[in-house]
């Protein structure tokens, strides 16, 4: 696929711009999400930003590929993969890294592919959070594959989910109850089988 012909990039979004899209969809959002980045600079990687902020999250799977490791999200009310902001990080890999053991107590992962899995722009609606209203913003997601042994011990976050599991994936409509999310989330575990 084309390239966008983007402005001058900070130096920690130069391995999104040299992720190469599976479709259509993914080359128009990576290409928005370059301009963006762009334009706003190292601001996105904070909260600092009202519009728009960088992300990471994770599909976690099991050896066998037949399980996801899912945490019942607070806010959304839905099983959900592991992520969340860069809060200023530049390493987006261990943004994912990093929330996934925050989310679930998981530290050992194995990183499948070759590094960013899937983008994605996800809208977050206005809601509270920790007591505080947080007004629509849009996310600017990066993703990443890992495999994890499904025999170790989780543990929730209180303060994000209040469960933790391992998930069918033969089974993941039957938890998943944000719809938009589960194209996203095929896409990458069909990605992580072909890893």
């Amino acid at each position: 696929m084309k390239k966008p012909n983007i402005p001058p990039l900070p130096r920690w979004a130069e391995p999104l711009a040299a992720f190469v899209p599976g479709d259509a969809r993914e080359a128009e959002e990576q290409r928005v999400m370059l301009e963006t980045i762009a334009r706003l600079g190292d601001a996105v990687l904070t909260r600092e930003s009202a519009l728009a902020h960088m992300t990471a999250s994770s599909i976690i799977v099991s050896p066998d590929r037949r399980r996801t490791l899912m945490a019942f999200h607070r806010i959304y009310q839905s099983w959900a993969w592991t992520g969340g902001h860069a809060d200023g990080e530049t390493d987006l890999e261990q943004t994912a890294r990093r929330e996934a053991a925050e989310e679930t107590g998981i530290r050992a992962l194995r990183r499948l592919g070759d590094g960013i899995a899937s983008m994605e722009i996800l809208p977050v609606w206005a809601h509270v959070r920790r007591g505080r209203e947080v007004g629509s913003h849009l996310h600017l997601n990066v993703s990443y594959l890992f495999e994890a042994d499904d025999t170790l011990p989780l543990r929730t976050a209180p303060d994000e989910n209040s469960a933790v599991g391992w998930i069918e994936v033969a089974r993941l409509s039957e938890f998943v109850s944000e719809p938009p999310m589960l194209p996203v989330y095929r896409r990458l575990l069909d990605r992580a089988n072909n890893c």
